[in-house]
């Protein structure tokens, strides 16, 4: 009577560890699919980013600025008996 309580009371614990180590593995792979979309969401953002900053120097050279003066805002560059210096 004791063993088959004792043998029950073991079979049981055994079950439920089962169980929590199937659920354990079961979490630990959503975890990590998680991650890996993460990773790769990150590494897209750092591409973009990348481009970015290389459209932003090229938006911001001084040849680019020069060249929309001249066309949008009519700007030219003055002669050089134009030009006066001022020293503090």
């Amino acid at each position: 009577m004791i063993r088959e309580a004792l043998f029950t009371a073991v079979l049981v614990l055994l079950v439920v560890c089962a169980v929590q180590v199937i659920l354990a593995k079961h979490q630990n792979r959503k975890v990590f699919v998680e991650l890996q979309e993460l990773e790769k969401e990150r590494d897209q953002l750092n591409e973009d980013w990348g481009r970015l900053q290389l459209e932003r120097a090229t938006w911001g050279t001084h040849g680019r600025v020069e060249e929309l003066a001249r066309e949008k805002l009519a700007m030219i560059r003055p002669d050089h008996d134009d030009i006066v210096l001022v020293v503090p």
